[in-house]
């Protein structure tokens, strides 16, 4: 028997496997790792830093050049509210974020499920269902920079 043939080192059999097999694990569950890390430290530096009081952060560009609202205008307050659980501030700031979240937990977690067990990359949505997103924020955009709309959409 050589010693590239021994026991220990065959497939499947022995630590060699073990190992080889983690490393896999380790790369696949990178991204997930990397995204879930970096979002965290957001929502955490959002939670700590409040962007309610002036100065902290800067001006939305979109806001700044036109004077009118984006579909993200109100974001970072939102965000700020959820992390303090205020779902209602929340909503006042920006009902579309509040709304996203929870599709955005989802797929999170559905992406850390692939990574971890392997499956296939999964389809993101229907193009139909693509578009009407990009409908609907749309719509939303232009609403909350209708005067009288104002009261429920402007944050």
């Amino acid at each position: 028997m050589t010693p590239a043939a021994a026991p220990t080192d065959a497939p499947g059999v022995g630590s060699g496997a073990a190992a080889a097999s983690g490393h896999g694990l380790l790369r696949r569950v990178a991204a997930p790792l990397a995204a879930t890390t970096v979002a965290l430290a957001g929502v955490l530096v959002v939670a700590t830093v409040d962007p309610h009081e002036p100065g902290h952060y800067p001006t939305c560009p979109f806001l700044w050049l036109t004077g009118l609202y984006c579909p993200g205008c109100g974001s970072l307050r939102a965000v700020h509210d959820l992390a303090h659980l205020d779902v209602a501030g929340a909503w006042g700031m920006n009902p579309a974020l509040v709304l996203a979240v929870p599709y955005l937990v989802l797929s999170g977690l559905a992406w850390w499920r692939r990574a971890a067990t392997g499956a296939p990359r999964a389809r993101l949505a229907p193009a139909w269902v693509i578009w009407g997103v990009l409908v609907a924020i749309c719509v939303y955009w232009v609403a909350r920079n209708v005067p009288v709309l104002a009261p429920w959409l402007a944050p």
